[in-house]
């Protein structure tokens, strides 16, 4: 069991005024069977005019606000804490043939295309040699795992979020959510259903180094039914997914829960965002 207290800071600033600035927030951690969501607040500068917290249709917690103040600059800063307690999943021995036949009704909407993950022959065609015949599910998807991890170069600003999939397999680069979607995608496929998963992941100091203020990062994975339960892998370190991650939302693809996204009024040409995330371990003592 670890308990991590989370800044998460996004600043705008913007080379001329913005009147007015709408958004909506996929910020404030889920609460779920493996973690525990005690506190959280979403807090900006300038004082919104509107704050609002719902859930959204995948069980997400979503804030949309409003700030009508005239700003040059506009920093959004959630804090929250979280008690991850994560039995990591043992493989799912079932055929992945079966596991596609008898999903039920409530995952069944995480196997069709989405969005930004439509059905491509490309996709199937690289995700195909995970999944012979019989193969148990757990075995397959972490094969694909494994070769996304392998295949692709991760490399920062290579993509942007409107990439698409095609994008990472003619381009040989990507970021997390290139990884995520390409995963997600490719086990859809299949016909299985699999969920986008956005969240955070702790990053460690090298041996003997003080961890940096600001070092973690926001993060995506992949979340795959397995007949029984869901299990989460994480294509970009091909590892399974433990204590060490905290999930803030799941839904089909990224732009169901993008941490942030809005609409702005101003005749600014330029803008500048900048991002901070820190995970600090809390001592159960």
């Amino acid at each position: 069991m670890t308990t991590y207290r989370i800044t998460h800071r996004t600043a705008y600033t913007y080379a001329d005024a913005v009147s007015t600035s709408f958004g909506r927030a996929h910020l404030l951690p889920r609460t779920q069977p493996d973690q525990h969501c005690s506190a959280a607040e979403l807090t900006l500068d300038p004082s919104p005019d509107d704050l609002r917290e719902h859930t959204d249709a995948f069980g997400n917690r979503s804030t949309y606000f409003c700030v009508r103040e005239p700003h040059h600059e506009l920093t959004v800063l959630a804090r929250s804490t979280v008690t991850v307690d994560r039995v990591v999943v043992p493989p799912a021995l079932r055929p992945w043939e079966e596991v596609r036949d008898t999903a039920p009704v409530e995952v069944r909407p995480y196997r069709l295309p989405s969005p930004r993950l439509p059905v491509q022959p490309e996709v199937a065609a690289y995700a195909a040699p995970s999944f012979p015949a019989g193969r148990p599910l757990g075995e397959a998807a972490a094969d694909l795992c494994r070769r996304i991890h392998a295949d692709f170069d991760y490399v920062s600003g290579s993509t942007t979020v409107r990439s698409t999939v095609t994008d990472l397999l003619t381009g040989g680069a990507g970021v997390c959510q290139d990884f995520a979607h390409l995963a997600v995608a490719g086990l859809r496929s299949r016909g299985i259903p699999t969920r986008y998963v956005s969240g955070y992941l702790e990053t460690l100091p090298p041996p003997g180094k003080p961890k940096l203020r600001g070092a973690d990062a926001s993060h995506a994975w992949f979340s795959v039914w397995t007949g029984d339960t869901w299990l989460d892998l994480d294509p970009t370190n091909d590892r399974v997914v433990d204590e060490r991650f905290v999930v803030l939302a799941h839904g089909r693809d990224y732009g169901d829960v993008p941490p942030l996204k809005g609409v702005i009024f101003t005749d600014s040409a330029e803008s500048v965002m900048t991002v901070s995330v820190d995970m600090e371990r809390v001592d159960p003592g």
